[in-house]
């Protein structure tokens, strides 16, 4: 019983510090059909968790498109500079990724499309703005391999451009 009092104590004091963002990767959204949401927890000054969702609205046939049809990407980021306003992080994360990798057709000029689950693991960089009133933006990019599936593409891109609100 004290071994759950005193995670439960852990937990509630590693949250009340806790700076918390909600953000929407409008880089994505514009160019090529992409809308990825992002929640980020301060673990400390300096250091935060966070998860991010996107969603491939492009079709499958378009010329320019992310692989993934859906990705859910958990990371972690550590901040470099003490500057409150504008901040540089690394960022290392694991994506589970989900959709068609396009296949060529045996002796046709056909494609056909085989579906793929796989996790990518992989590091980002990047910078953020931190405004008064609680925007944040933030520019970020990465790759991450598949480490799983055959039928996945082997690189993943991290790219982003987000705009948010920190509360």
């Amino acid at each position: 019983m004290k071994k759950i009092l005193l995670a439960f104590g852990l937990l509630v004091s590693s949250l009340s510090y806790a700076q918390q963002e909600i953000k929407l990767d409008i880089g994505d959204a514009l160019v090529i059909k992409n809308l990825e949401f992002s929640y980020e927890s301060y673990i400390t000054e300096n250091s935060s968790f966070g998860v991010s969702t996107a969603f491939n609205l492009a079709k499958q046939e378009a010329k320019f498109r992310y692989n993934e049809n859906t990705m859910i990407t958990p990371y972690y980021r550590n901040y470099f500079s003490a500057n409150q306003q504008w901040n540089f992080f690394g960022e290392a994360f694991f994506g589970i990724n989900w959709g068609k990798e396009k296949l060529p057709n045996n002796g046709g000029s056909d494609f056909t499309y085989e579906k793929y689950t796989d996790g990518a693991l992989g590091v980002a960089v990047g910078t953020k703005y931190i405004a008064e009133s609680g925007l944040t933006i933030d520019v970020h990019a990465g790759i991450g391999r598949n480490l799983f599936s055959t039928a996945a593409p082997t690189l993943v891109p991290r790219i982003g451009v987000n705009v948010g609100w920190r509360f």
